[in-house]
């Protein structure tokens, strides 16, 4: 449950044009009490615990990568009285698309020494793999307008006066923000429509329309355009031209002239840069940053824009961080950084991301009750499969996620809370009270029960006293259920064995650990997924079909192990003392450093190994005390 709500700005900025086709957020009660009706409208981010996962290094800049949501991040930088002096945010499009990450199955250890072909000769087409789904940009416009707003209001209340936000969008959806950022914002603190053009964009010749080949950035001010942090940018030009040498007089810009009165000019390389932004680069990144991330976006992008809009020393946030791309290029450019993200596939590829670039940062994630697979998405995919007897019904209104048949009770209609959206993940009084008013009454007249799952809820008693005092328009049951415990319930650790054993010999230290055994369920029912569904389709076109295997020792399902020298205590955070990532090929880059060796199943450390910690390729990872 939240310990609080941290109230952030009671109301946009008024005289501003509005989008009057949805309804912002607000969390408004209207209730019977001594026959008034009392309204109450709640408003605020909710503040979760925060639990410290790892820290690298001695981080005296206080730099964050946060896994949880933007809006319960804000509410903890709110409450630290943390404010940051740019915000770069790069969220869903609203395009209705989903991203998937390619997961590779890494080469059996046990036989990589006897592999001595070189990387170029190695056949790429026989590498193993996969697709899971990171995340999916699925909305309606309604409700992402309304996401969109809330996030906006809490991402204002954590910025500087003299901050600046940076919100990379486009068609999509990008009018609509342009409008709603004009509400939140004040139209006078809009400065810039930035087009990033891509020139690689291929045309598309089956379609009657011009080529889509750009993103777009709206730029606004926190408080006032004049007062924000700005600084002038130039880039080469393609050949030198003449320009006239202007010089200010009497407060005014003028041609400079010289003895004679003749106008001056001078031999020039560079230019100012304007709002169109192309970058000679490939989209989504450059092919010498390649972490492996959907949506990823090149560096030389960024550094405009924290060049443009910051000074060294002060705090970049993305709140929407995906490949780290932000923190990566604020570290560079000397400026402290907070990364958040909600999907644990980006709080991995940031850490490791950052720890290459040697960088000094916590790792902390919102503890809000809920244990998520990899994402929501991913995990709203399998709820339905969790609860028993759950089964789609097509007579219900979309409100409810099926049902559930009972012998006493007959259809018992089924709500899920939506991991997407924050507001239905605790369930409080202006919640219940929707559903009692505008879900019930439209059920079937034979509906005897209901159950309302929930994640978080208030106060159990409090909402079961609400319910016996107002729902009094049907004879309906609502009976309530904790999700936690369906998700809690499937989880499965994953399992290894191994060795442990002091070395002299050994180059990286005097302890080494080999792995004998791994065997992770979740992965194992992933690659049956995909043997199933690609069976199918090989039998529909008539084609040979080879599946995906595993070795009897399951080490290829591994992507990175670690090892903690400093401390046994399973709750503390995370000290990597050595490390191991294996690529897709084999080739392993120890603690930050790529090297050319095949991963030959060990990891080793100068002091006594306390803990292991192993993330399999999917992106679960499993601590074990050693």
């Amino acid at each position: 449950m939240a310990i609080k709500y941290v109230p952030y700005f009671p109301n946009t900025l008024e005289g501003q044009a509005i989008l009057d086709n949805f309804v912002r957020t607000k969390r408004v009660l209207r209730y019977r009490d001594n026959d008034q009706v009392v309204e109450r409208i709640e408003r605020g981010m909710p503040l979760y615990e925060m639990e410290t996962k790892e820290t690298i290094g001695t981080n005296p800049n206080q730099n964050k990568i946060i896994r949880g949501e933007c809006l319960s991040a804000c509410a903890y930088l709110k409450e630290q009285g943390i404010q940051v002096d740019l915000v770069y945010i790069d969220p869903p499009f609203a395009s209705g698309a989903d991203y998937a990450k390619k997961v590779y199955i890494r080469r059996n250890p046990l036989v990589a020494k006897a592999i001595e072909q070189a990387e170029s000769e190695l056949d790429i087409e026989e590498l193993k793999a996969f697709e899971e789904k990171m995340y999916g940009d699925v909305w309606d416009k309604e409700r992402y307008l309304n996401w969109m707003y809330e996030n906006l209001m809490a991402i204002k209340s954590v910025m500087s006066d003299e901050a600046s936000i940076y919100v990379h969008l486009d068609w999509h959806i990008g009018h609509y923000v342009k409008i709603l950022m004009d509400e939140i914002f004040g139209e006078d603190n809009f400065k810039n429509e930035i087009v990033w053009y891509y020139y690689n964009k291929m045309p598309d010749k089956r379609k009657p329309l011009f080529t889509r080949s750009h993103d777009t950035i709206l730029l606004y001010a926190k408080s006032s355009a004049e007062d924000t942090i700005f600084n002038l940018l130039t880039e080469k030009r393609a050949e030198s031209v003449k320009q006239l040498v202007r010089k200010k007089v009497d407060g005014k810009m003028v041609n400079a002239r010289d003895e004679e009165g003749n106008v001056m000019y001078r031999e020039s390389d560079e230019r100012i840069l304007d709002d169109i932004w192309r970058l000679p680069m490939l989209q989504p990144a450059d092919k010498n940053e390649p972490v492996g991330y959907a949506t990823q976006k090149p560096e030389a992008l960024l550094e405009r824009v924290i060049q443009a809009s910051s000074n060294e020393g002060m705090l970049v946030a993305d709140f929407f961080g995906g490949s780290g791309v932000t923190a990566a290029v604020a570290n560079k450019l000397g400026r402290r950084f907070i990364h958040c993200d909600i999907g644990v596939n980006s709080i991995q590829t940031v850490r490791d991301r950052l720890l290459a670039n040697k960088a000094e940062f916590e790792v902390l994630e919102i503890k809000d009750g809920v244990s998520l697979y990899r994402n929501p998405v991913q995990t709203m995919h399998k709820l339905k499969s969790l609860i028993k007897g759950l089964r789609n019904e097509d007579a219900l209104d979309k409100f409810w996620e099926g049902s559930i048949v009972d012998t006493k009770y007959g259809m018992m209609p089924v709500y899920l809370p939506n991991l997407m959206d924050s507001t239905t993940r605790l369930l409080d009084k202006p919640l219940m009270n929707r559903i009692i008013r505008e879900a019930l009454p439209d059920l079937p007249e034979d509906t005897k029960r209901v159950i309302v799952y929930y994640i978080d809820i208030i106060d159990r008693k409090e909402i079961e006293d609400f319910i016996h005092e107002n729902n009094d328009r049907t004879t309906i049951e609502i009976e309530l259920r904790d999700l936690k415990q369906v998700l809690d319930d499937v989880v499965i650790e994953d399992n290894a064995e191994w060795e442990l054993a002091e070395s002299h010999e050994d180059l990286y230290g005097g302890w080494k650990l080999t792995l004998k055994h791994f065997h992770s369920d979740r992965v194992l029912r992933k690659i049956d997924e995909v043997n199933l569904k690609g069976q199918q389709q090989a039998l529909q076109k008539g084609k040979d079909f080879k599946p995906l295997e595993i070795s009897e020792e399951g080490l290829e399902t591994i992507e990175w192990l670690s090892l903690d020298c400093t401390t046994a205590d399973p709750k503390a955070p995370w000290h990597s003392d050595a490390e191991i990532k294996i690529d897709r090929l084999g080739y392993v880059t120890r603690s930050g450093i790529k090297t050319s060796d095949f991963w030959d199943a060990t990891i080793c450390s100068e002091a006594k190994p306390l803990r292991l910690k192993i993330r399999n390729i999917c992106g679960d990872e499993t601590i074990y005390i050693l």
